[in-house]
C-alpha cells in the first residue's frame, strides 16, 4: 500500500516546526528525522489555526 499524500503544504509545515522549534532537524534530516512527539504537536497546532480561521469567517 502506498503512502498518502500530504494535507498540509510543505510552506505551512515548515512555518510550524519553526514556530514550534524543530525546524532545524528538518533541514538537517528531512522531515523524516523529527521525533513523533513533534509531529504530533505540528498536527495539533495546524488544527488549532483551522478552527481559529474557521470562527473568524463566521462573524
Amino acid at each position: 500500500m502506498g503512502r498518502r499524500r500530504g494535507i498540509m503544504s510543505e510552506g505551512l509545515k515548515e512555518e510550524l516546526a519553526k514556530e514550534l522549534g524543530f525546524y532545524d532537524v528538518v533541514q538537517k534530516e528531512g522531515w523524516g528525522g523529527i521525533k513523533a512527539k513533534d509531529a504530533g504537536n505540528m498536527v495539533k497546532r495546524a488544527i488549532e489555526i483551522a478552527q481559529q480561521n474557521l470562527l473568524n469567517n463566521r462573524r
